[in-house]
């Protein structure tokens, strides 16, 4: 390494076991810092969005029961980048040290003399049984666990697991990667002394919103009558009836629902999160790209003095709302540049992205469109004043000319503009033209068109997606494509959306 080259670092990082909403806190900031990803098929593929913009993403693990780098070139890429000075996350599904190879990979690290971190993450022997209502441990059930997985290094003379010994344990039995030889491990566990009646359950894609869980017992499992598919965590033990008890996820209202969002990158994160937590499989496919325009030099000069040349500031979108407000304090630092200045917003969203600046919103329209913000002003309030119109380069052109019959002045401020969001980190373009999905949302008449210029259509075999719309202006948009809206929410906000697809998906259980 030459004199005064930074040397870089490595982490290895759990993944945690599907759900995004267990990563952890450590995992995600270097995640946002790192300037190489390598990740393996059990990372959760939406954690990806969380990683710098600038990271190079790579696929390290298997596809098709192909392996994309032997462990040897993988670690040998750690180490060649962590000595260019790179920060390296190496995300591995559930714990990195848990039948991760983590501790291979540290040990490469080691001997280079390359610095690493170990970053925990929630293995799936936790997680997937206690998002299927299986509690692991329970008192006067079971007071032992054990972990062992079912897939050992091919090369070596014998297996290590001795499962006719591992039969012979008490308590609660936790297999990973154990599906291909489900029937064999059930076999020797019962010759082990495991009961033939002992209760099994395969959960595959645990935590996820597409988990499933299938039981039997161990009986028929050692028979070849139940198969299990891959990837499942295996639970062998008394403590799988507990789940006709505990199983809470299956019982989430949009549970079994595959939901497609196609808002900005952002602004889908957020909503997805809304949907998981209401059970559902989401596949987040921006197809919107925001892209800010710089202030003119006279724009500059009209925010340090916005209290004395304006009376209303309107907003349209959270997304303008936070540009504007991020260059008013930009440029002028102080709260007191807006004096006295009112604002108006449309919908809650945009309140709200105003409010976390700490301000007040004296204008929300009942309906949240722009047309019914403009019926809300008498033109007694606005005959002879100032407004500051600050949205996208997309806004309603009729907006500014209501103001003006009003008898206002207004000065269009277009703070950003929209292109096409042509990115798929998180592959779930991928998985939509695979699976299909049941229902698609639009939030806005520019993520219709750039959905259509998009063109995915499911596969054969595949659910197509009904459209639900947020509001009329949105519809009309989908209309004009072609598009059949199955239903258009009656709050024309988020809240209202996700209100909607609650509605329709009860009426179809």
């Amino acid at each position: 390494m030459s004199a005064g080259k930074l040397q870089g670092k490595v982490y290895l990082v759990g993944a945690g076991p599907g759900d995004p909403g267990l990563l952890t806190l450590r995992a995600r900031d270097l995640l946002a810092v790192a300037d190489y990803v390598f990740y393996d098929a059990l990372s959760a593929s939406e954690l990806l969005q969380w990683a710098n913009a600038k990271a190079q993403i790579v696929f390290v693990g298997k596809s098709s029961g192909r392996q994309a780098f032997s462990q040897r070139e993988i670690e040998a890429l750690l180490v060649r980048r962590a000595l260019e000075g790179a920060r390296v996350v190496r995300l591995k599904g559930g714990d990195p040290l848990l039948f991760g190879r983590g501790g291979e990979e540290g040990e490469a690290l080691a001997a280079a003399g390359i610095p690493f971190e170990v970053v925990p993450g929630v293995s799936s022997a936790l997680g997937a049984p206690a998002y299927a209502g299986i509690p692991l441990t329970h008192r006067g059930i079971a007071s032992e666990v054990t972990i062992a997985t079912g897939h050992e290094d091919p090369m070596k003379p014998e297996a290590s697991v001795d499962w006719a010994a591992l039969g012979g344990l008490k308590g609660t039995k936790v297999i990973l990667m154990g599906t291909e030889r489900l029937a064999e491990i059930c076999q020797r566990l019962l010759e082990g002394g495991v009961q033939e009646e002992c209760p099994v359950a395969a959960i595959r894609w645990g935590t996820t919103g597409r988990q499933e869980v299938r039981e039997c017992t161990l009986r028929e499992a050692a028979s070849g009558e139940f198969s299990a598919h891959s990837p499942s965590v295996i639970v062998v033990g008394e403590v799988v009836k507990l789940r006709n008890r505990l199983s809470w996820r299956e019982e989430l209202p949009l549970f079994g629902q595959r939901v497609v969002v196609t808002r900005t990158r952002s602004e889908s994160s957020c909503l997805g999160k809304r949907l998981r937590e209401l059970g559902a499989d989401v596949l987040e496919i921006p197809t919107i790209r925001i892209v800010p325009r710089p202030l003119r030099d006279s724009q500059r000069d009209l925010i340090r003095r916005l209290a004395a040349d304006f009376s209303w500031v309107i907003l349209t979108s959270p997304v303008g709302a936070g540009l504007f407000l991020h260059h008013v304090f930009e440029t002028a630092g102080d709260l007191r540049a807006l004096g006295k200045l009112r604002f108006a917003a449309v919908g809650k969203a945009t309140a709200a992205a105003v409010a976390r600046f700490h301000l007040a919103v004296d204008r929300v329209p009942e309906s949240y469109t722009t047309a019914a913000l403009a019926d809300s002003f008498a033109p007694e309030e606005l005959c002879g004043s100032r407004i500051c119109l600050a949205r996208s380069a997309l806004g309603n052109k009729e907006l500014p000319a209501s103001f003006r019959r009003l008898g206002a002045h207004v000065e269009e401020w277009v703070l950003y503009d929209t292109e096409p969001e042509m990115g798929d980190r998180t592959g779930a373009r991928g998985r939509f033209l695979e699976e299909g999905a049941h229902w698609i949302l639009f939030a806005s008449s520019s993520a219709a068109e750039n959905w259509q210029k998009l063109d995915l259509r499911p596969g054969k075999g595949a659910s197509s997606p009904q459209a639900l719309s947020i509001g009329p202006v949105t519809t009309q948009a989908l209309q004009r494509l072609g598009v059949v809206v199955a239903a258009e929410a009656s709050e024309h906000s988020i809240d209202g959306l996700v209100a909607c697809l609650l509605g329709l998906a009860r009426k179809e259980q």
